[in-house]
């Protein structure tokens, strides 16, 4: 009998991000796409350092999750308009990332947001991965690959046309749909903050878009927000300095008013003084005693 072994290093391993494709040559579907997600990493940024003193955590924006090796590879990926890995390098090996390849990390995001142009079908698709009676594979549907291989723990809908925002989270092995809390803001606990709809301006486009709120409520502000509130708190602080200087300028001046009145007193008083020693000497000329008392 004889026994056959198998050389490991000529098995043929698993590609990582350099040998994967990092584009599937689709187009970005609308024009708030990429905003939005520079909106949302940067108001997200002052977070994070807090969160990753050490920088350990990397941001995806329409970059590939390899979850499953196929030919063609891109097949066996999702690309979420935007997403969060905590405690993972920002680059590997030195080489800024290419995609995210789930067997070489094992760690899968914490949340992954996609900006739907129609009405959610393609985000909600449940389709399992599955074979056809064709014999062909059946490509399963991103909601399915995120709830059941993935397992993202917070996926966010985003309906751009219709302004509607679905979060869910995965809890016993599933997805739930959250209810938004008073605020109309959706928790993502373990971040410390909350997902909801702002209406504003963001790169001369008004129109609702995904911001970030900390959990008592307040919006997280991008860089040029914080720099503007910055100018604001400076301009403000120059004005009262400036208050506080005409202050101290006004109680200067009462100040030496006030002096002015006290030396015009003094002057007063020894103008009557001398007047009065003037009186008294004419008076005794006269014979008359001024500090005499009168006759009763």
């Amino acid at each position: 009998m004889s026994e056959t072994v198998t050389d490991i290093n000529r098995l043929t391993p698993f590609p990582d991000h350099t040998q994967l494709p990092e584009e599937d040559g689709t187009f970005v579907k609308n024009f708030q796409e990429h905003p939005q997600s520079i909106l949302l990493t940067d108001s997200l940024g002052p977070v994070l350092e807090q969160r990753h003193p050490d920088g350990q955590y990397c941001i995806g924006q329409d970059s590939g999750i390899y979850w499953r090796e196929t030919d063609p590879p891109e097949k066996g990926a999702e690309a979420p308009d935007w997403f969060y890995v905590p405690n993972v390098p920002p680059n590997l090996d030195g080489e800024v990332r290419r995609s995210y390849v789930l067997w070489r990390e094992l760690r899968a995001p914490l949340i992954a947001l996609e900006f739907a142009s129609g009405n959610g079908e393609e985000e909600r698709d449940r389709t399992p991965l599955g074979v056809s009676v064709e014999g062909k594979t059946v490509r399963p549907g991103k909601f399915w690959v995120y709830e059941q291989i993935i397992r993202i723990p917070y996926y966010g809908i985003y309906e751009i046309k219709s302004g509607q925002l679905e979060v869910y989270h995965w809890m016993d092995f599933s997805y739930q749909k959250i209810e938004p809390n008073e605020r109309g803001h959706y928790p993502i606990v373990p971040m410390g903050v909350e997902l909801g709809l702002w209406q504003g301006t963001y790169q001369n486009q008004d129109q609702l878009w995904l911001r970030w709120w900390d959990l008592e409520g307040n919006l997280l502000l991008i860089g040029s927000e914080r720099a503007e509130l910055e100018k604001q708190r400076t301009e403000q602080e120059k004005q009262r300095a400036e208050q506080e200087k005409q202050r101290a300028e006004q109680e200067k001046q009462r100040a030496e008013q006030e002096k002015q009145r006290a030396e015009q007193e003094k002057q007063r008083a020894e103008a009557a003084e001398s007047k009065a020693a003037r009186l008294a000497e004419r008076l005794r000329s006269l014979g008359i005693d001024p500090d005499g008392e009168g006759d009763i």
